[in-house]
């Protein structure tokens, strides 16, 4: 099932993201995760490619395993950065071939090794690229794309981060999904102005539980998001207590999603660090709401 059907319903809805294994040790144990995560029947699952340095194979491997033994539709994500169109032509074949239909258009980081090397002979240095290459080549590929509410990293400024993601919608892009946020407001701003730039896809805020004290500050680093002072108070007074913060931090993402439900965003994607009981937690505080509910 195509990602953008799903959006479409105007049902409320919840996601989950979810990364493969960076070495084959650690394949089982990253697939257990991510089938207990699949068996509390989200509206769609995402799969990260290749994280932290992890084969790109196991991306499809997890994906796959997934919609086949749970029937969730699947996101993959899909990272262009140094790959040959041939490379990103074979994935996405290797992808239709394991009944995935749903892709996540990424141009990845830029390491410090990319960062020296020859740009000029890159196929793709920005997902724009990528994004209108799957929309000339494989048109019936739903394709999702990422924006940043706090403006991505390289960007001198929102107005020109605006700009060029309205590009990468009007290049293909059938859908968008956030980086991590930790502030409503800043989301909802965010949306007000890209509704005024002209871009009217579905857009999804990406929501991260921070279940202990240790992530905070690697969250930040990886995406430079705003740390609410409500929420670094509640860091304070229960970070230092692993079960107290796991509680507060599904607390919070459970209030964060609440919030933007009752203001009319309909679907949220929630980084679920591969973690079943904090995905089944924030289930379980919304089993009304969503009609489903499942034991923690």
């Amino acid at each position: 099932m195509k990602i953008i059907d799903i959006l479409n319903k105007e049902q409320m809805s919840l996601s989950f993201e979810v990364f493969p294994p960076k070495k084959e040790t650690s394949f089982e144990s990253v697939k257990t995760a991510t089938e207990e995560i699949a068996a509390l029947k989200p509206a769609f699952m995402s799969v990260t490619y290749g994280a932290g340095g992890g084969i790109s194979q196991y991306t499809i491997d997890i994906a796959k395993n997934i919609n086949d033994k749970y029937g969730v539709p699947m996101l993959a994500h899909l990272t262009c950065v140094s790959s040959s169109k041939e490379t990103v032509a074979q994935k996405i074949k290797d992808m239709q071939e394991a009944g995935i239909e749903n892709v996540m258009a990424l141009r990845g980081d830029l390491t410090p090794e990319l960062m020296e090397s020859d740009r000029s002979k890159w196929d793709y240095s920005h997902a724009v690229q990528l994004v209108r290459q799957l929309k000339e080549t494989n048109p019936d590929i739903c394709i999702g794309g990422a924006c940043y509410p706090e403006v991505h990293p390289e960007s001198t400024s929102q107005r020109e981060d605006i700009k060029y993601l309205k590009e990468k919608v009007d290049a293909g892009c059938d859908f968008l999904t956030t980086q991590m946020v930790f502030d409503n407001n800043l989301f909802f701003n965010f949306l007000y102005k890209i509704r005024e730039a002209g871009i009217t896809v579905p857009v999804l805020p990406g929501i991260m539980p921070i279940t202990n004290a240790n992530q905070v500050e690697r969250a930040i680093k990886l995406s430079g998001s705003f740390m609410p002072q409500r929420f670094k108070s509640i860091v304070d007074k229960f970070g230092s207590d692993p079960a107290s913060m796991k509680q507060a931090g599904i607390a919070y993402a459970t209030d964060q999603i609440i919030d933007l439900y009752a203001n009319g965003i309909t679907n949220v994607h929630v980084y679920s660090m591969n973690k079943p009981d904090v995905a089944a937690g924030i289930m379980n505080n919304l089993s009304d709401i969503l009609g489903k509910s499942f034991i923690v």
